[in-house]
């Protein structure tokens, strides 16, 4: 750990440009000496002041020597603008991508009934439980739709006959899962009939808690992934599919 800039402020907006005098050349010096993979800005202002260009979250074009340059949001009390769970995110991502660890590609239902009610898993985590839609990884020659069916038929006990349509990808870095950086998951939309599930499996085998069926104001008061499921939903329900997209984390 070091700092871009060595002078005490109340604040990162109190630093100034003379602050920063000979941070990059600092940093890349300890870039070709100790050789690490990653290198964490722990605010845009670190990173703005080192290199005089104003950056997003996350990965960075730029690099020093063979290192990687990873925008972090500051943890400071003074940018509560941003919600803890967003800040925890982009921490998920660096340490997934950190492992050099290439992602899993899953599937995932959005199994909708008559009601519009969705289905969800809860999986348990130690920031807190999580609602997601059920599915799982895709084997190793698989289809999405094989795996689809597999997965519905094992945790929900529902056996897919419709076709499914595809309504949006969503990739999650993170360090938890043995042999994987993260998941990229496609997410296919489900119509059914109203049901209880029937796992064929153990759901705690799959790591699954509980299912429950939920309506989109109950969807605001929980964690879900993707994040802005309820607003997804809602979208949905009232203008149908559209063509796939990033629904983000």
């Amino acid at each position: 750990m070091t700092n871009a800039a060595p002078r005490t402020t109340p604040g990162s907006g109190d630093l100034r440009r003379a602050d920063f005098a000979g941070s990059a050349e600092r940093l890349e010096k300890l870039a070709h000496e100790l050789r690490p993979g990653w290198l964490a800005f722990v605010g845009k202002e670190a990173y703005r002041g080192t290199f005089d260009e104003r950056p997003e979250l996350g990965v960075q074009e730029r690099t020093l020597a063979d290192t990687r340059l990873f925008v972090l949001p500051s943890t400071s009390p003074a940018n509560a603008a941003v919600p803890w769970e967003e800040r925890l995110r982009w921490f998920q991502e660096l340490a997934g991508r950190a492992t050099g660890r290439p992602l899993r590609q899953a599937v995932r239902a959005l199994v909708v009934d008559e009601d519009g009610r969705t289905l969800l898993a809860r999986f348990e985590f130690r920031h807190g439980p999580v609602w997601a839609p059920p599915g799982g990884g895709v084997e190793r020659g698989e289809s999405d739709k094989d795996a689809l069916r597999r997965e519905l038929r094992e945790e929900c006990g529902l056996d897919l006959a419709e076709p499914a349509r595809l309504l949006w990808e969503r990739t999650h870095w993170f360090a938890d899962m043995e042999a994987w950086g993260g998941q990229t998951e496609r997410h296919y939309l489900i119509r059914t009939s109203h049901f209880e599930p029937q796992p064929e499996l153990d759901p705690a085998a799959e790591d699954i808690e509980e299912f429950r069926w939920f309506g989109i104001d109950e969807l605001d008061g929980v964690t879900t992934a993707p994040r802005a499921l309820g607003r997804l939903l809602g979208d949905l329900l009232e203008n149908g599919p559209r063509e796939p997209f990033d629904a983000g984390v």
